[in-house]
């Protein structure tokens, strides 16, 4: 035994990334196995007296992490297959559910809808967003209830955004005539691409800035001033960081230089905000009331309430920033990401493109432009917009949230103060529900009835769950439609060099995740103007 044990404390000393002082002995190492045995005696005990949920196994001090990847999506639905679709994984020190069934999402939704209401509040987002005061991030309780209704009822209900229409008219007219230019410019050139990628990105945002902030703030080169800023506070906001998974440590992310680059970002934000609140306050003294309410954004609406001063609606400068926040990486990163999958979808799947292609110009017909009435006539088109939420959901693991206190939930404990993940890319490919799951198959929603806006539907909840769901979803898919019924009716598209159909299938889909998961590389497509097709 001796001999043994000897050997083994040899090779583990001979991996260690540091030298080992010589008085280490055999006995301090058999102390410290001794110690880890106890340990996970421990902890099994206290999972069997609790009826906890199952667990894949832990390793001593940072449990499950090592077995969630760079696509936490992936890796929550894999495990899922394996230990159930309800999951109690240990993150470092933080108790983590992961939920990957809609039967328990819908009982959680239907009946423990307020213990699974509240929000854990990260290191980042503590910074990032204006100390968790926006509607992400607050704690569930009257302040959040105001302050969603007010992003809600000014900025999200479908009257509200039909006004915006004129919004999505000019911008995808201006994306329209730049792939036109293109055209033009490499007329005799049959093997040039557009980067779509870049295109709809910019296109996205730039119909989010305007609707919120009633601007562009486009740079010299075109780009959108928050473009970077919202891929940096998104970036930011899942990187590891010690003091969210290591409470104890979380003095470690001054050491690492976390805490600086968050206090970076902010101050860059903060700054962006101020000088939007500025052109704000010069614009109104130069603008008379008519025009005002004619094209009122968001800005001007959080302006109206603090002058109005109405009772119960105290707000700050700093809650007025931490909303537009809110809005602005919700309204742009997930309408983007949508577009895109979309698109490249479509770009996949020849005949899927051609029949919503039919479809929109046999609606539209001979007119000067797609209009939004015409939209709600395709229905095809709307059946390949929910197929596209269905495998790329804006959300493919929800925003997470935390218990407020202990509840039974498929016949487990869950403890109070656990962070919840629901799984939704996974729920969203389960079989049970869904035929041929993996497969984009516009074809299912012709004959299957779901409202993801109003989330009942719990197999199909892109938008997520419960009162803490995402409540853009009109102003998304408004969006969405109107973008892919402008390239699908004014172009036709095929790939650079294309070869066949083996070309369209080897389309590159690898995903980088960010709350949204978007495609990691570009996509890269020809276009044929419709009127010169052949």
């Amino acid at each position: 035994m001796e001999a043994t044990t000897t050997t083994m404390l040899h090779v583990v000393l001979k991996h260690l990334p540091f030298e080992i002082n010589p008085t280490f002995n055999v006995s301090l190492f058999c102390f410290i196995i001794f110690i880890f045995f106890v340990l996970i005696k421990l902890q099994t005990t206290t999972r069997d007296e609790l009826n906890l949920p199952p667990s894949p196994p832990q390793l001593p001090l940072i449990g499950n992490l090592h077995q969630v990847g760079f696509l936490p999506h992936r890796s929550f639905t894999a495990l899922s297959h394996k230990y159930g679709p309800l999951m109690l994984l240990r993150l470092g020190q933080t108790p983590t559910l992961v939920v990957s069934s809609a039967h328990l999402a819908r009982d959680i939704a239907k009946s423990h809808d307020i213990v699974f209401s509240d929000r854990p509040q990260t290191a980042a987002a503590k910074v990032l967003f204006y100390g968790c005061t926006d509607v992400g991030f607050l704690p569930y309780g009257e302040e959040w209830r105001l302050k969603k209704k007010i992003c809600v009822h000014e900025f999200l209900t479908p009257k509200r955004v039909q006004s915006f229409k004129y919004i999505r008219e000019e911008e995808v007219s201006d994306l329209v005539n730049k792939i036109r230019q293109a055209c033009a410019h490499h007329q005799h050139d049959h093997r040039f691409s557009v980067d779509m990628s870049e295109l709809i990105i910019a296109t996205s945002h730039k119909i989010v800035s305007r609707c919120l902030l009633g601007h562009k703030f486009e740079t010299e080169d075109g780009n959108n001033r928050f473009d970077d800023l919202t891929r940096k506070v998104m970036s930011q906001l899942v990187s590891f960081s010690f003091g969210t998974f290591f409470p104890s440590l979380r003095w470690m992310d001054v050491v690492a230089g976390l805490t600086l680059k968050w206090n970076a970002t902010f101050r860059e934000v903060d700054d962006f905000f101020n000088e939007v609140l500025s052109h704000h306050k010069e614009a109104t003294r130069n603008e008379d009331e008519d025009q005002k309410s004619e094209k009122k954004d968001f800005v001007d609406t959080l302006n109206q309430l603090q002058q109005d001063d109405l009772p119960g609606c105290e707000l700050s400068q700093s809650d007025h920033k931490a909303m537009l926040l809110d809005l602005l990486l919700g309204g742009s990163d997930t309408t983007t990401a949508a577009m895109e999958w979309g698109f490249t979808e479509l770009m996949r799947n020849p005949r899927i493109m051609k029949k919503a292609q039919e479809e929109v110009r046999r609606v539209v017909g001979n007119k000067s432009k797609v209009e939004e009435d015409d939209v709600k006539q395709m229905k095809y088109l709307e059946c390949v917009v929910k197929e596209t939420l269905r495998l790329h959901p804006p959300f493919a693991i929800s925003v997470p949230r935390e218990t407020t206190s202990g509840v039974t939930l498929g016949g487990y404990y869950v403890p109070p103060n656990t962070t919840v993940f629901f799984n939704l890319w996974g729920i969203q490919r389960d079989p049970e529900f869904w035929e041929r799951p993996e497969e984009f198959i516009p074809e299912r929603f012709e004959h299957k009835k779901v409202d993801f806006v109003k989330g009942q539907d719990f197999e199909f909840a892109p938008f997520g769950i419960g009162r803490r769901g995402c409540p853009g979803a009109t102003f998304g898919v408004a969006s969405l439609e109107y973008v892919l019924a402008n390239l699908l009716y004014w172009f036709d598209w095929k790939l650079p060099d294309e070869t066949g159909e083996s070309a369209h299938r080897g389309i590159d889909m690898s995903e980088t995740f960010m709350l949204t998961v978007v495609k990691k590389l570009p996509l890269c497509a020809q276009p044929i103007p419709y009127l010169t097709a052949s």
